[in-house]
């Protein structure tokens, strides 16, 4: 695949289907393989196909472009869990049956999916300093509010889950970090084109954090065997 073929992440919340999509497409796949600090906008405008000054219309700059798709990617991970979350909560078994799906289902990702993870664990850092340009500011504090937003929502999810006594009582919000934690750290290393492939990494992940949630080795793998 080459540079000028960025295609739009399968569960993008995004609708314009504009050139604006398409920067957004082309400066994910550059900031996620050349590094943010080594991507010039030049590079996005020659991989879309416009002049550097026409990016300016769609974005007030790289670092505005790059709020934008930190947002995208929380509010996209944020829906995933959302629709598994949702399953009947009122048993054991399908509560533990709904964690098991939503840790999987985080390794259900595209390449272009993959680059913008990459993308937000390697940048998230800039979301805690102010920006004085208004468009950027405004994209830096709703992709900050997005990233709680979804740490609360995995904590709420956890809760349930000790409520209804599929995993034993803890703390939810450390747990919830400790899970993000660890699949976070996956992409400062993982690439599609390494040795070790996605569903080996998504099995040790799954496993690793039911046993962060309390699970027992043997629960673990009984878990497992039936979901």
């Amino acid at each position: 695949m080459t540079s000028h073929q960025t295609p739009v992440p399968r569960n993008s919340t995004r609708g314009d289907g504009s050139r604006r999509g398409s920067i957004i497409d082309a400066a994910t796949r550059r900031f996620g393989q050349d590094g943010y600090e080594d991507t010039q906008w030049a590079d996005i405008a020659a991989d879309v196909g416009v002049g550097p000054t026409a990016l300016y219309h769609y974005f007030e700059s790289k670092q505005h472009c790059l709020f934008v798709i930190l947002g995208e990617a929380v509010t996209d991970f944020r829906a995933r869990l959302d629709r598994l979350s949702g399953q009947d909560r009122r048993f054991e078994a399908q509560r533990l049956s709904a964690l098991v799906a939503v840790l999987r289902d985080c390794f259900d990702l595209t390449e272009p999916e993959i680059l913008r993870n990459r993308v937000l664990v390697a940048e998230q850092g800039l979301l805690a300093n102010p920006r004085e340009a208004p468009r950027e500011e405004q994209a830096r504090q709703t992709a900050r509010m997005q990233s709680r937003d979804l740490e609360r929502a995995w904590a709420v999810f956890l809760k349930h889950a000790m409520d209804e006594r599929a995993i034993p009582d803890a703390d939810p919000w450390l747990l919830a970090r400790a899970i993000l934690g660890l699949y976070n750290s996956v992409w400062h290393w993982y690439r599609p084109d390494g040795t070790v492939q996605l569903p080996k990494v998504a099995s040790f992940f799954v496993a690793r954090s039911l046993a962060l949630a309390g699970l027992t080795r043997e629960a673990t793998e009984s878990v497992l065997r039936v979901t």
